[in-house]
Formats: structure tokens, C-alpha cells, sequence
């Protein structure tokens, strides 16, 4: 009985959510502090990082890892990892550029098809991915590690290595659409956010996500099929590649079997940076939004200084393991 307590419906939870969820306030007041000071130590040290043009090019870059990186909040909260989002993405990727490229189709009717082509090509991988790991109760990690080259050989497969391109102009128009100054494919990932905190602070499933990965056993006694719900996970990151691969699409005009490599170091970057922790039940997809700032905002400012992709790279490294020992001491605290 005393496991069932810990569910999400007892009263002891409960009275204990307005103290967790000031945590949560404070631990995202805190990275949006970081940002703040990141953000004014390159505007005082670079030329041209506040130029209305630059700040525009840092929301584009943040875009697509911000949704790949709201997809991995899911997985991660519930204790999962998902290596494969970068070769998912060009899977996506030269499905829905494939079906774009159908002749003979009005343009909203390519990009409509294109998009759900893509999307449920990420929901395949996600639900392959969920329903592997939680069936047979495998690391995550190896699951999707396995997925990451079937994903890239599949893509390689379908377009034999070949880049798609030649997409209808007002496709191509829209990935650097502007409104008041901000690229719409930002605008979208920010909708992406706001539905991601509501699902998961305001609805039971997510209440139950956060279940799982703070105590799975709990959640299992409490008559909570733990399969549904991880493969639920798994497959709302599936799902989120899709959108990113169309967006990525339409910015880049091609879709290329070799896009996203690396791509999901830098979701689950943004993640942990963000303060979700890798033991899972524990993060904010604000956070999460404010990790993908760090990082854009981060590359952005290095890139302004001059330094090289290598050096970029380790100082990209630095702030990572940096943000890792930081999780750790705010879970001994928050232990204490």
C-alpha cells in the first residue's frame, strides 16, 4: 500500500506539489539567468551579436533542435535515451521529400502528404522503439543505437544516397518566412513547447511520465499498463522528428540521407543543460527551451569570436559535463 501512495492521486503527492513545482521555477529561473548573462557577455564582447539579422539566424539554428530536444524530454523523464533522432530525421526527411517530388500534385496537397508522410515514418521508428525496450525490457540505449544505423541505412536505401531536391517555391519560401521579425519555423517550435508543458504538467498522462521515472514500480501497482506509456514516450519523439524533418526541409530546400548526424548529442544536450535529469522524473520542457537557447546562443557567440568548429566543440563538451555535476549536486540536495 505504501507504493500506491506514491502515485500521482494521493493526497500526500499532492500537498506535495506546490513545493516541487517551486523547484521546478527556480531551477528554470536559474538557466534563464545563465542565458541572460551568456547573452550579455557576447553582446559586450562581439560586434554584431545583437543585430536584428543574427538574433534571427540564432532562433532559426535553435529551431530544429529544439523540437528534437522536446521529443527527448519525454523519453528521458521517463529514465530512457534515444540515440537514433538524427538518423530518424533523414528518414523523415527523404520520405517526405519523396513524396513532395510527386508531379501532378497541387502544392498544399504535396505539403500535406509530405508531412504526414514524414511524421508517421517518425512514429514507425518511435513506436519500434518504445514497444522493443519496454516489451522486452531492453536499455533503451542499445534499442535505439540499433534503430540509429537501420534509420540511416534505410534512408541511404530509399534515395541510393542520393539528395532530394527541387521542392515547390512556396515550400521552399516558407522555411524563411518572417513574422515581426522572427522566423515562423521558430513560432512552431515555441507552439510545440507550450503544448509539451501542458501535457506534461496539466494532464495525467504526463503526471504519470514523471511517475515512472521517479518510481516505475509505483506506477506499476498502481494498475498503470508501464508498456502504454513508455511506448507512448518513444513514439511523441517519433513523432516530433517528423515535424523537425519537414521544417529542416523547407529551410534547407534538400532532403539529404546524411542530414542529422550528431543531431541527437545535441537534443539530449539541450536537455540535460536544461536541467532534466538522465535518471529521469525530474525536468521542465522550459527548461528544455532554455537549454536549446544555450546552446544556440553558445555557437552563435563562439562563431562571432572567430574560434574553429574544433574549438566550439570542446567548449560545447566543457558546458555539457558542466551541466551533468550540476544535476548531481541538485540531486543531492534535493535528496537532503
Amino acid at each position: 500500500m505504501h507504493a500506491i501512495d506514491n502515485t500521482p492521486s494521493n493526497d500526500s503527492r499532492d500537498k506535495q506539489m506546490p513545493k516541487m513545482s517551486m523547484k521546478l521555477v527556480l531551477r528554470d529561473a536559474g538557466i534563464g539567468i545563465a542565458l541572460l548573462l551568456l547573452i550579455a557577455f557576447f553582446s559586450l564582447s562581439t560586434q554584431h551579436f545583437l543585430n536584428p539579422n543574427n538574433i534571427s539566424n540564432i532562433l532559426t539554428q535553435i529551431t530544429i533542435n529544439l523540437i528534437l530536444a522536446i521529443g527527448m524530454t519525454f523519453v528521458i523523464l521517463i529514465g530512457g535515451i534515444d540515440l537514433s533522432v538524427g538518423s530518424i530525421l533523414a528518414l523523415c526527411a527523404v520520405v517526405g521529400g519523396t513524396v513532395l517530388t510527386i508531379p501532378d500534385l497541387a502544392v498544399w496537397q504535396a505539403v500535406c502528404l509530405a508531412t504526414l508522410a514524414a511524421m508517421a515514418t517518425g512514429v514507425v521508428c518511435g513506436l519500434f522503439n518504445g514497444w522493443i525496450s519496454a516489451f522486452w525490457g531492453l536499455p533503451s540505449f542499445i534499442v535505439t543505437l540499433g534503430m540509429l544505423n537501420i534509420a540511416r541505412g534505410a534512408a541511404l536505401q530509399v534515395t541510393d544516397a542520393r539528395t532530394i531536391y527541387s521542392f515547390p517555391q512556396t515550400f521552399n519560401d516558407f522555411g524563411s518566412k518572417m513574422v515581426f521579425g522572427v522566423p515562423v519555423v521558430f513560432l512552431i517550435a515555441l507552439a510545440l513547447v507550450a503544448l509539451a508543458w501542458f501535457v506534461l504538467s496539466k494532464t495525467v498522462f504526463g503526471r504519470l511520465l514523471y511517475g515512472i521515472g521517479n518510481n516505475e514500480e509505483a506506477v506499476r501497482l498502481a494498475g498503470h499498463s508501464l508498456m502504454i506509456y513508455k511506448v507512448a514516450a518513444f513514439t511523441i519523439a517519433g513523432a516530433l522528428v517528423g515535424i523537425a524533418s519537414i521544417i529542416y526541409m523547407a529551410r534547407l530546400n534538400i532532403a539529404s540521407p546524411i542530414i542529422g548526424i550528431g543531431f541527437e548529442l545535441n537534443a539530449i544536450a539541450a536537455v540535460i543543460i536544461g536541467g532534466t535529469s538522465l535518471s529521469g522524473g525530474r525536468g521542465t520542457v522550459i527548461g528544455t527551451l532554455l537549454g536549446a537557447c544555450i546552446i544556440g546562443v553558445l555557437a552563435n557567440g563562439l562563431i562571432l569570436f572567430g574560434l574553429s568548429d574544433f574549438m566550439r566543440q570542446m567548449i560545447t563538451g566543457v558546458v555539457i559535463i558542466l551541466a551533468v555535476i550540476i544535476d548531481k549536486y541538485r540531486e543531492r540536495i534535493t535528496a537532503g
